[in-house]
């Protein structure tokens, strides 16, 4: 592909790196808009019970809702990249921000509607506008500095990603479904139209607060100082000329590392999508949809705990050596979840967050390393895997026909190529040594 940063190669993230300090207002500002979309992706968690209710859904139709917001990683990281390009790096991240705005006013209008197409269409827009600030922002963070210290960099910069994931399902649990009847009822209760009428419509208030925080946070970096990463035609030829030759399959660690970010993704959105109606189930926790949201809180804070803690501990230990652990800890509770009951079921479910807290961050960076010129290639496929998240759908699939728990046997074997990758496919292959 183009690549996601046609104007930040090689050569700007040396720049970067001798200048760290006069970068990390930047970087500041850069960690409000990880925490906005993984807030507003997290209130897709909350969101999909109450939908489920709404238009009376099975398990199928309900991840297919997140699964459009993942396609649109796919679709859009392209004329992302292109946009990017074209109206540089600071217009795009304002563009981004006012297409998610439009997104969140578009589910005000399907609430109006009570429209299950208009849904999947304000959604997939939310999301093309989150895959234009992802397409720049995490190549950025990892070229900003020291090449050794990416993986910490990055998984320090993303915990304020998991806050904004923490925060949201307090915020949809209170006002989506605490104030829905959906939210109150016990388990496979049937709504009256009334009811279903008025819980499509509490969605408006919810969504008005995020649009109305959005056109802020673009105005805000509209008018920010933010540095130029490599903006002159100079730059973009000499890496153009640098890239000839040169292959993305030579290295190994980048042609594991994009279905690595694809498997993973299954992973993790199959676990937040299902985690209110598995805890909500009578041999699980027996709880209400609002009640398991404050659970939904926890694993959410799990993986933000785990990313600060993971950042730590890769300042004095391999990228891959916590990766293979964290892959093998999720593999073992994804198990327990899978065949025990009761509250020990329910927590080895929340307990998978602090495991799959470093598993993004670290792929990503390891992903990229040694890729040199290629390193804005490298990052666009790595962005367009997070498409993989679209496959939950097989999980709703397998949810339906084998049941919801056991399911999660489909992440047990995701966390497996997380090891793989993290023991052997992150090794840098050939091209990392051609390029010297």
């Amino acid at each position: 592909m183009a690549g996601p940063i046609a104007s930040m190669g090689a050569p700007a993230a040396g720049t970067a790196t001798r200048d760290q300090g006069s970068y990390r207002p930047a970087l500041s500002l850069l960690a409000s808009l990880f925490f906005m979309w993984g807030f507003i992706t997290v209130i897709n968690n909350t969101l999909l019970p109450h939908l489920r209710s709404v238009f009376d859904l099975d398990y199928t139709q309900t991840t297919l809702i997140e699964s459009v917001w993942f396609i649109a990683y796919f679709v859009a990281s392209i004329p992302a990249a292109k946009l990017i390009e074209r109206i540089g790096y600071q217009r795009a991240l304002v563009v981004g921000l006012g297409i998610m705005a439009l997104g969140t006013l578009g589910m005000v209008l399907a609430s109006h509607q009570v429209s299950y197409a208009i849904t999947l269409t304000a959604l997939f827009v939310i999301a093309s506008g989150i895959t234009l600030l992802q397409v720049a922002a995490n190549p950025y963070v990892a070229v900003v500095g020291p090449p050794e210290t990416a993986p910490a960099r990055l998984n320090l910069v993303q915990a304020f990603n998991s806050f904004g994931t923490t925060l949201a399902p307090l915020f949809g649990g209170y006002l989506i479904l605490g104030r829905s009847a959906s939210g109150n009822v016990a388990a496979g209760a049937t709504l009256s139209p009334a009811e279903r009428l008025a819980d499509a419509q509490s969605v408006q208030l919810p969504y008005l607060i995020v649009a109305a925080i959005l056109v802020v946070l673009a105005v805000v970096i509209a008018r920010f100082p933010l540095p130029a990463i490599g903006a002159g035609g100079a730059t973009k030829r000499a890496a153009k000329a640098e890239r000839a030759g040169l292959s993305l399959w030579r290295h190994r660690n980048l042609v594991f590392g994009v279905p690595a970010i694809f498997i993973y993704l299954i992973a993790e959105i199959g676990v937040s999508n299902l985690f209110i109606n598995f805890v909500s189930q009578p041999e699980i926790g027996n709880l209400t949809h609002t009640e398991a949201s404050r659970y939904l809180f926890l694993l959410w804070g799990g993986m933000m705990v785990g990313r600060f803690v993971g950042s730590y501990l890769m300042q004095g230990r391999s990228a891959e050596t916590v990766l293979a652990g964290a892959a093998i800890a999720a593999f073992t509770v994804m198990l327990v979840a899978t065949f025990a009951t009761g509250p020990l079921a329910m927590w080895a479910l929340i307990s998978v967050g602090l495991f799959h807290a470093v598993m993004f961050p670290t792929i990503f960076t390891l992903g990229i390393r040694g890729l040199g010129p290629l390193t804005e290639e490298g990052a666009g496929l790595l962005i367009m895997a997070i498409a993989g998240g679209s496959l939950v759908v097989v999980q709703g699939w397998a949810a339906d026909r084998f049941g919801l728990q056991h399911s999660f046997l489909i992440t047990a074997a995701c966390e497996l190529y997380v090891l793989f990758f993290a023991l052997w496919g992150s090794r840098p292959g050939r091209g990392a040594s051609d390029r010297a």
